[in-house]
């Protein structure tokens, strides 16, 4: 009993026995914060730190100026920033709800139902995860641009509903979920979709927060669509917005305005991810499991 209880190395408590593991795995997560360190110093560096050779890593003398600047030149913009805040907030709501209702439902299909050719689906999905979106950028617009839905909000929705790492890792998930479990709740008289509301998704909560998760970093800080299927300024999302208005003043000041907007945008999904994270974990844990 006493070599197990030294051989744990998951206690419920702290044990002496996770020093030497602590020790081994810090420096590789303080490696994986410098990135953040950075954007949250490089934000808030005066001019002269961020074009001081050599660069320096971290802020010395730190400053809210980049931010007083972009504040400045959002006020001046011909269309409130609160209407770019409202078109991004409008669009991701709706991709990651809808998204994740899609992905959950096809995955539930997917795992737990037999048909015809779903194998030959599930291999479509995988095989459209080895493409990058600006492979396929150009098909898109054509059958945007076919189903007249340029400048709509339906325009920035409906590239982003298909996830197919999400559908992926949902599908897996719901494999692990016992076929006794749904048997038994078909011979009590459940049909598929009260399968799907009453025992699946309690279930995949894990995956289905990691779906959101990754539907949220897709569209929250997505570009192209802006750029490509809108002309109408007071439909264009904020990331675009910031992108252009740090890209239009190409000067000095500019460098510490997209420094700030950098450090904006990135702030909701890290939050999110703190929030989230050990879902996410759960999930990448199980989904690859038979």
């Amino acid at each position: 009993m006493q070599r197990l209880r030294r051989c744990n190395i998951n206690p419920d408590r702290f044990d002496v026995s996770q020093i030497k593991i602590i020790i081994f795995i810090l420096p590789f997560a303080l490696f994986m914060l410098l990135p953040i360190v950075f954007i949250f110093s490089h934000a808030f560096k005066p001019m002269d730190e961020l074009f001081a050779f050599p660069p320096r890593f971290t802020v010395v003398r730190p400053t809210l100026d980049n931010f007083r600047r972009l504040l400045k030149a959002t006020v001046t913009s011909s269309i409130p920033i609160g209407r770019y805040l409202f078109n991004t907030l409008l669009v991701t709501v709706i991709v990651v709800v809808a998204s994740v209702f899609i992905s959950t439902l096809a995955g539930y299909a997917l795992s737990k139902l037999k048909f015809k050719g779903k194998t030959v689906i599930m291999e479509i999905n995988n095989a459209a995860l080895m493409f990058v979106p600006v492979s396929v950028m150009i098909p898109r617009y054509l059958i945007i641009n076919g189903l007249g839905i340029i400048n709509t909000y339906l325009a920035l929705i409906l590239p982003l509903l298909a996830m197919p790492v999400c559908l992926f890792l949902i599908k897996q998930f719901i494999d692990q979920v016992p076929d006794s479990l749904i048997e038994a709740a078909y011979i009590e008289g459940a049909g598929d979709f009260m399968v799907y509301r009453k025992i699946i998704m309690p279930l995949i909560r894990p995956a289905v927060a990691t779906g959101a998760l990754l539907a949220f970093q897709q569209v929250w800080g997505d570009i192209q669509s802006s750029a490509l299927y809108i002309s109408d300024d007071s439909l264009r999302t904020l990331p675009f917005y910031m992108n252009t208005l740090t890209s239009a003043n190409n000067t000095i000041a500019g460098q510490g305005m997209a420094a700030a907007a950098g450090l904006i945008m990135f702030v909701p999904n890290l939050l999110l991810f703190i929030i989230l994270q050990s879902k996410v974990m759960n999930t990448m844990a199980y989904s690859g499991l038979k």
